[in-house]
Formats: C-alpha cells, structure tokens, sequence
C-alpha cells in the first residue's frame, strides 16, 4: 500500500511538472505574466530562457515517472531534483535579500520555490535512508 502511494504522489508531481512545462514551452509569454509568482518582479520577459526553464521541467517530469516506477532509483532521482531546487531557492534569497525583489517575495515565493527545496532534499534523504546500497 506504501509503494502505491509514493507510486500515485511521484506521478501527480510529474504531471504537474509536465503540465508546467507544456505551458512554459508553448505560451511563455503566458506562463511569464500569469504564473500567481510575481515573475516580473525580477526582470523583463526572455522566452529563449522561459523555454529552456520549460525544458528543465519537462526533464523533471521524467524523472518524476521514471522514480514512481523505479524504486530503487528513488533516491537517486530525488537527490538530483533536490540540488536544482535547493541552488533555485538559495537563487532567491540572494536575490531577494540583496533587494532586487521586494520583501514580499519570502512570502510570494515560499510556496512555489522554498518550500519545495525543502520537500525534496528530505524525501531524498528519505529514500537514500530506506534504500540499500550495493555493496
């Protein structure tokens, strides 16, 4: 029943991932001024780079279905999810506390980039914990 959950929460995360990559690489400009993210705040709109974030997602999104099926793989995939969205969350606290966004973006960004971060490198750890190495 454990496995079938995880099964069910990775592949909803994909999807999710899948479908925000779909808008980024379809309808940038959309997904730059509608995103509930305040995404203007931090400089004028790039679809070459809205793109190539919308790759990234697409990427994740693989790895999400890839790790639902994958258990001992779960881990791995994880971890390496983690490091891209601890470094983007450690992105906006530079950013933010250097003051190129307002204040409110501790907020605005807290569940969208920081808490996140903080999801993925706990069930990383998680995984890596309930995972056995081979020797």
């Amino acid at each position: 029943m454990k496995e079938l959950i995880w099964k069910i929460l990775l592949v909803l995360a994909g999807i999710g991932n899948l479908l925000n990559a779909l808008w980024m690489l379809i309808d940038p400009e959309g997904w730059f001024f509608e995103l509930p993210a305040a995404v203007p705040d931090f400089g004028p709109l790039n679809v070459h780079m809205v793109r190539d974030l919308g790759a990234l997602f697409l990427t994740w999104a693989g790895l999400h279905f890839w790790a639902a099926f994958a258990p001992r793989l779960r881990a791995t995939l994880l971890a390496i999810m983690a490091i891209w969205y601890l470094q983007h969350a450690l992105v906006h606290v530079f950013d933010t506390a250097r003051g190129l966004v307002g204040p409110e973006h501790w907020i605005i960004d807290l569940p969208m980039v920081y808490v996140p971060a903080l999801i993925y490198a706990f069930f990383s750890l998680y995984f890596a914990r309930q995972t056995e190495l081979p020797a």
